[in-house]
């Protein structure tokens, strides 16, 4: 098993395609924690507000089989295939850490979202504090501590409730 942390954003049908992705990521292994999610405006381009969390979750499948599927769940719930960036989504899935796999690759690892956005650093910290970042050799809390304020702090983000109890237990 992997130990593996993924960052969700929707901005369209925020509630609907939050649950959509718990449901869904709850398939791809177990032992499934979902951040608080938080509403915050679009990062880079002006479009509406989104939900954003962090899932994390252990899972069996190898990283290029795991994207494959987290990328067939998007596009499932409407992300068009050609989809570019710094626009609005339904489901926008990303792997953050994947084990200890480091990679500078198209699938880059860690992914640098982690040190550049609040709704992402929050939410993993939340998750997983103590957790050493694969090639930086800090721990989420550390980041956290280090960079939260300077990339936003909690100024820009709100927690929601989005009752999941029915959905994933």
């Amino acid at each position: 098993m992997t130990q593996t942390y993924l960052g969700i954003g929707t901005n369209i049908e925020r509630d609907k395609h939050a649950r959509a992705a718990i449901i869904e990521l709850q398939r791809l292994g177990v032992n499934l924690q979902v951040s608080t999610i938080y509403r915050c405006p679009a990062a880079g381009f002006d479009g509406a507000e989104f939900y954003n969390f962090v899932v994390g979750i252990d899972t069996d499948w190898a990283l290029p089989e795991l994207s494959r599927r987290l990328r067939a769940i998007e596009v499932a719930y409407g992300r068009p295939e050609n989809a570019m960036k710094k626009q609005d989504r339904t489901l926008d899935i990303d792997i953050l850490l994947f084990g200890e796999e480091i990679s500078k690759q198209s699938l880059q690892l860690p992914r640098c979202d982690i040190f550049k956005f609040n709704f992402v650093l929050q939410p993993l910290y939340e998750l997983c504090p103590d957790l050493v970042i694969p090639g930086d050799g800090r721990s989420v809390r550390q980041v956290w501590e280090q960079e939260f304020n300077s990339i936003g702090g909690m100024s820009n983000l709100t927690a929601i409730t989005l009752n999941l109890s029915d959905d994933y237990q």
